[in-house]
């Protein structure tokens, strides 16, 4: 489990990189060959502690191997922080570019305006594992209707809290967002020395589940053209709410303000806060952390009152690259990495939570601390929208800005979304 704190930045970071390194190719061509023998080359990332990783993906090579006589698999598992640039030079290069990689969901539609990706729809739809994928894992995949990969693991969020805090103060799990509110201010009130609920003005991922739980949304989508929506009524009630929690009477905005997932984890597994929106690849963080054994976790709550607030679905994806001329053997890898039985044990080996339903439910019996964040994925989950403009939005901290004007006083809630609008509009304009 330790491994899978590298996914609580890994969005943002991945997102961030391709922005800045993003390969400016006009197309890959899709090479003519389709070779039945010869070697793959498979890029993965690269984990703290690899070899529970490695483990797995060798005894999927070595099964591939023995069914397709002739072949070998070559696995590099690459550092997420060069691997804007290792993939630039790849989609430039197919004489160097791998078969088959590993990346970041939020990447998937820049990498097709790039070119890189192979169109799989075909295969995946043929899959018969396909049907089973999660809704929106299966999104993440998805450009214009067309898939270009395969789902290989996802992540949600859901509410940390402690359990020896709340028995103390007579308190229970908020069941609603204004209970939640209600009660980080009770916690801070009574606690002085506590945040209520730690949250971080560069938490793009936790503040999203307050928009859409609200009625709100990021973008909206018409036809293939994006336009942001950050600014509606709906999804400014969102705002007012996410940023309510900034203040000395839950988490004061000179420190918080700043503050990203990482820190609010940090924060709740150092016992300096009484709640936090954590991930299940926090487990392992919290599990080390000075509350282990005083906490329990909950779905986050929305704004009715016993209902879930939607979560941000992150993860990683498989995919064939367009220039592979084996693509037939690479499509047939790519499912044999995405699949049931793999994803099964890199639950086992990881922690990764798998895409599919059914091997989902069996990983909750199995580990109960799942639980809360299967329910989360089971009422429905949201992504971001499926533009290339959202990697040159994200790396801007177009909505971290946002929030920290409207936590410092700078702007109003009004303001600082109609100006966040504004730069999503830009960045979806460009990418058309």
């Amino acid at each position: 489990m330790k491994l899978s704190v590298r996914f609580v930045g890994l969005t943002a970071l991945a997102t961030a990189l391709v922005a800045a390194c993003a390969p400016q190719t006009s197309g890959t061509s899709a090479s003519a060959k389709d070779e039945k023998t010869g070697t793959l080359r498979v890029w993965l990332f690269q984990e703290v502690d690899n070899q529970p990783k490695q483990r797995v993906v060798d005894a999927v090579t070595a099964g591939f191997e023995a069914a397709h006589r002739g072949t070998d698999v070559t696995v590099e598992y690459i550092p997420v922080e060069t691997r804007a640039q290792r993939v630039k030079a790849a989609f430039n290069d197919p004489e160097s570019a791998p078969d088959v990689i590993e990346y970041g969901n939020t990447d998937t539609a820049g990498y097709v305006r790039d070119g890189g990706l192979a169109d799989v729809t075909r295969e995946f739809n043929a899959w018969s594992e396909a049907k089973d994928t999660d809704p929106t894992a299966r999104q993440s995949v998805t450009v214009d209707g067309k898939v270009y990969g395969a789902p290989y693991f996802v992540g949600v969020r859901a509410l940390y809290y402690r359990t020896d805090v709340f028995r103390e103060l007579g308190l229970r799990a908020p069941k609603s967002q204004a209970e939640l509110i209600s009660t980080a201010k009770r916690i801070r009130a009574a606690k002085p020395g506590l945040y209520g609920l730690a949250v971080g003005g560069a938490y793009t991922y936790g503040a999203m589940p307050f928009i859409w739980a609200d009625g709100g949304d990021l973008a909206t989508d018409k036809g293939g053209a994006y336009a942001s929506a950050i600014d509606s009524p709906a999804a400014r009630k969102g705002i007012e709410a996410y940023t309510s929690l900034f203040g000395d009477d839950n988490c004061p905005a000179a420190k918080c303000a700043g503050m990203g997932g990482n820190d609010t984890v940090t924060a709740f597994a150092s016992g300096k806060a009484a709640m936090a929106i954590g991930g299940d690849f926090s487990h392992a963080a919290v599990e080390a952390g000075k509350v282990k054994g005083k906490y329990a976790v909950v779905p986050l709550p929305g704004v009715e009152p016993g209902s879930i607030a939607p979560a941000f679905a992150g993860g990683n994806n498989i995919g064939v690259l367009k220039s592979t001329s084996h693509r037939t053997l690479a499509v047939d890898l790519m499912k044999r990495l995405a699949s049931k039985k793999t994803q099964g044990e890199l639950f086992d080996a990881m922690g990764f939570l798998p895409t599919f339903t059914d091997v989902r439910q069996q990983a909750a019996v199995e580990k109960p601390y799942v639980k809360p964040f299967v329910r989360t994925l089971a009422a429905g989950t949201r992504f971001v929208p499926a533009s290339p403009a959202w990697a040159q939005i994200d790396s801007s901290l177009v909505l971290p800005t946002m929030f920290q004007e409207i936590v410092s006083g700078r702007k109003d809630v009004a303001a600082a979304s109609a100006d966040a609008a504004k730069k999503m509009d830009d960045a979806f304009g460009a990418a058309r």
